[in-house]
C-alpha cells in the first residue's frame, strides 16, 4: 500500500462523506417509487430516476423493453475511450413488495436507519454506485477501466428476460461489481453464492370413489409421498445441497382417490458439478406406486457463484481498499442467488457491494445511513483497480 494510494482513498472517502445527505435524498426518492417485479408499468419511473443522474454525468442510457418485465437499462459514458476495457456495475430496480406497501411501511428515518420497501434490496446499492462514479468524476480521477451500468427489473423473479443480456455483457467486460446488499449488518461481501433451481413434479394416477371402489383408484398423493422422501434424501449439509418441497397441490375431495398431485421444489447447490448431479438425479426419479406416472419439469436456473481465481483477486482488492479507507471487511457465502451468478461464469465477479443493513424481503427492511458513503467509497476505490487480464 503506497502513500499515494492511501491519499487517493482518503480523498474519495472525504468526498463521499460530504455526499451522505444527497445519497439519502436520492434513496428516499427511489424507495418512494414502488416497483414490484410483476408490475412492469411501475419500473420506468425508477429507471428514469437513475438515468437522470447518469445523464448528468454524460452517460448515454439505453432502455431495453421487456415482454413480461419492465425491461432493462444499459448506461455507457458518451465520451468513453473505445480502446479501454470496461467494468460492469450490475443491479436491479425491482422489489418483492406489492403495490401499496408504502401505506403500511412508509419510508422513514429512525435511529440512523432508513426504512422502506426495497431500501436494502437493493435501491441503496444502486444509489451508492452512481455516487461512486460521480465522486471519481468530481475528483478528476479516471478509472483504468470504463464503468458501465446495467439495471434490470426482473431479478427477484429469476431474471428470465434479462439473463441473456447479462451474459452477453459478462463475456466482454473485464469484471463485474454487483451492488446487491451486503451480508449482515457488519457488511460482509458475498464471495460465494449457491446456484438456484426450480422443479415441478406432477404425478398422474386414477380417480375412484374412496368408499365404494377404492381398489379401482391409483392415488397420486400416495406416490407423491414416496417422491417427497426421495427428494428429502438428496439433502446434504456437507456439500451444501438443499432440496425443499415447498408447495403441494393435489386431489379433488376427501372421498375421491386423488388422480393428480403436483409438487414444487426449490434446490440450492454450491458448485456447478453438484448442479449437474442433482438435476440429473431429480429427472431420474421413477414412480414407486404401480400405475402412476411422473411428469418432471425444471432445471438449475441460476448457476452457483463459486470461488474462482478471478473472484478471489477481486476480493483481495476489496480487502485492500477497505484497509486504505480505514475499516474492516469480511467475506461470506450466501444461500441465495443473484445476477452475479451469471456473470461469474464469464468474468471475475464480486457481490454484496451494496447497502449495509438488514431485513431483505422483511418488514424491518432498512439501510444504515452512515454506511452509505463508506460503501460508495469502497466501490469507487475498486473501480480504480487495474485490469485483471
Amino acid at each position: 500500500m503506497t502513500e499515494n494510494s492511501k491519499a487517493v482513498a482518503a480523498a474519495i472517502l472525504s468526498h463521499s462523506l460530504a455526499k451522505q445527505a444527497d445519497m439519502l435524498a436520492m434513496l428516499r426518492k427511489a424507495v418512494n417509487i414502488e416497483s414490484p417485479s410483476k408490475l412492469p408499468e411501475t419500473q420506468q419511473a425508477v429507471f428514469e430516476l437513475f438515468a437522470s443522474m447518469l445523464e448528468s454525468m454524460k452517460y448515454r442510457c439505453r432502455f431495453i423493453s421487456g415482454n413480461e418485465s419492465g425491461g432493462q437499462m444499459l448506461a455507457i459514458p458518451c465520451d468513453r475511450d473505445r480502446t479501454r476495457p470496461q467494468q460492469l456495475i450490475l443491479g436491479h430496480v425491482d422489489t418483492v413488495w406489492p403495490l401499496g406497501t408504502l401505506e403500511t411501511m412508509p419510508v422513514e428515518s429512525r435511529e440512523g436507519r432508513l426504512h422502506g420497501p426495497g431500501s436494502y434490496d437493493m435501491k441503496g446499492g444502486l444509489v451508492q454506485a452512481v455516487f461512486a462514479v460521480q465522486t471519481l468524476r468530481e475528483l478528476g480521477i479516471t478509472p483504468p477501466l470504463t464503468p458501465i451500468f446495467f439495471m434490470n427489473s426482473d431479478e427477484e423473479i429469476g431474471s428470465h428476460e434479462s439473463a441473456s443480456q447479462i451474459e452477453r455483457l459478462a463475456r466482454v467486460v473485464n469484471r463485474t461489481f454487483v451492488v446487491e446488499p451486503s451480508l449482515g449488518t457488519d457488511g460482509r461481501l458475498k464471495t460465494q453464492r449457491k446456484g438456484v433451481g426450480r422443479f415441478q413434479i406432477t404425478v398422474h394416477g386414477r380417480a375412484a370413489h374412496a368408499g365404494l371402489d377404492p381398489e379401482k383408484g391409483i392415488s397420486a398423493i400416495h406416490e407423491v409421498s414416496h417422491v417427497i422422501q426421495t427428494l428429502f434424501n438428496m439433502n446434504d449439509a456437507t456439500s451444501g445441497t438443499s432440496v425443499n418441497v415447498g408447495v403441494i397441490k393435489g386431489g379433488m375431495r376427501p372421498n375421491v382417490i386423488a388422480p393428480e398431485c403436483r409438487i414444487e421444489i426449490d434446490v440450492r447447490v454450491a458448485t456447478q458439478q453438484e448442479a449437474r448431479r442433482i438435476e440429473a438425479a431429480i429427472h431420474a426419479i421413477n414412480p414407486t406406486v404401480e400405475g402412476t406416472r411422473l411428469d418432471i419439469q425444471g432445471r438449475i436456473e441460476r448457476p452457483p457463484l463459486e470461488s474462482t481465481p478471478g473472484n478471489r483477486v477481486l476480493w483481495q482488492a476489496a480487502h485492500t481498499a477497505a484497509t486504505q479507507l480505514g475499516f474492516d471487511l469480511e467475506q461470506a457465502a450466501a444461500g441465495g442467488g443473484s445476477d452475479g451468478n451469471w456473470t461469474s461464469q464469464y468474468c471475475p465477479t464480486l457481490d454484496g457491494l451494496g447497502a449495509v443493513g438488514d431485513g431483505a424481503h422483511a418488514l424491518h427492511e432498512h439501510v444504515i445511513e452512515n454506511k452509505l458513503p463508506e460503501r460508495s467509497a469502497l466501490l469507487a476505490c475498486l473501480l480504480m483497480t487495474p485490469a485483471l487480464r
